[in-house]
């Protein structure tokens, strides 16, 4: 696949803003086309993926939005700060002990476990197992955002539809209830089109936040002077947590599409052109503070949780330093998780000085 690449901060924000030339078409779409054996593995499961919040646009998307939103408001995220506080200090706790028998995984230990638990809270439903639930986030982000071969997609479809089953099951039991899913099936959403909101929506919501919080506690670490900082002040864990999503979000790209011939910064583009727009790691040292808020999108599909993600990674990052303040960066530098619009280490060990 070929990309016209935006990287300028402000031609990406013309190209979110411009919704009537740039497309969300693609949002969605396999980077690599899926196989005929993975499209069969994902149809006996009747996964689909119609248009509905991430890749649609119109009065549709704006109506489902307003409601999604409603899970999502700034006094709901107010509303479940301590409880994401609660929970950082507990897996915080529960590190430190592992810490007596070596070094321990925070990415692991502390940043898998925090966003599951909160996104299952707001939009009211249950989490299933944790461990199946992130092997079905990350197989089916490099399902879609990935570069598998035949036979790894057969492997990582297979998880995808057993997670989509599950999804179904989920928003069938929720008709009638005042969950996420009840609200938009009394809407009058199609059980495929709640599934589909429900399938990225879910990832997006714990998965890319996993994956911050492991940035950010990677990054912190590396350093003692910023480990101590954040640990005294939740301020400086704030400003630490918006640099890293200036600079190496999680979701550090995103797709568009042209749905007409159209100029972008006095570049013909054809018709159906793939555009990347590079989200953060463009901004410079001296750019203007909300630089970072990009991370999260522009305009119309700005993401519904950048407020929540946010809070969660600040909360996590500032709890954990201050219950762990002794640890050191252990081992060798992680290996990365390296997709089209994602990317996290995907390990951050630490040590106690009694074990440098």
């Amino acid at each position: 696949m070929s990309y016209h690449v935006v990287s300028e901060p402000s031609t990406v924000r013309e190209v979110l803003r411009r919704v009537d030339d740039f497309l969300p078409t693609n949002a969605l779409t396999a980077v690599v086309p899926l196989s005929p054996g993975a499209r069969r593995i994902l149809a006996r499961e009747r996964f689909a993926l119609p248009p509905i919040l991430a890749s649609a646009t119109g009065e549709q998307h704006r109506h489902v939005r307003s409601m999604v939103a409603g899970f999502f408001t700034p006094a709901t995220v107010a509303r479940i700060g301590p409880r994401v506080r609660e929970i950082s200090r507990e897996r915080a706790l529960a590190a430190l002990a592992g810490l007596d028998d070596g070094p321990v995984d925070l990415a692991d230990a502390v940043a898998k476990h925090i966003p599951p638990l909160i996104m299952a809270e707001l939009i009211g439903v249950d989490c299933p197992d944790l461990d199946l639930f992130k092997r079905w986030s990350r197989d089916s982000l490099e399902l879609f955002w990935g570069w598998p071969d035949e036979e790894r997609q057969l492997v990582l479809a297979a998880s995808a539809a057993e997670f989509y089953g599950w999804l179904r099951g989920v928003v069938l039991a929720s008709r009638g209830g005042d969950s996420l899913f009840g609200v938009l099936d009394a809407a009058g959403l199609s059980t495929a089109e709640i599934c589909s909101l429900g399938y990225f929506l879910v990832i997006a919501g714990q998965e890319t936040t996993s994956q911050l919080i492991a940035t950010t506690l990677h990054r912190a670490v590396a350093d003692s002077a910023t480990w101590a900082a954040v640990a005294e002040s939740e301020d400086a864990a704030g400003a630490f947590v918006r640099s890293v999503l200036a600079t190496e979000s999680s979701v550090h790209t995103w797709r568009r599409a042209t749905a007409h011939a159209t100029e972008l910064d006095g570049v013909e583009l054809p018709a159906g052109s793939e555009i990347l727009l590079e989200l953060s790691g463009r901004h410079g040292e001296d750019s203007r503070p909300t630089a970072y808020s990009l991370a999260f999108g522009y305009g119309l599909h700005r993401c519904l949780g950048a407020k929540l993600a946010e809070m969660e990674t600040t909360l996590v990052l500032h709890e954990t330093a201050r219950v762990l303040p002794g640890v050191r960066p252990s081992g060798p530098d992680p290996e990365w998780l390296r997709l089209l619009s994602f990317q996290a280490p995907l390990t951050v060990f630490v040590e106690g000085a009694s074990h440098a």
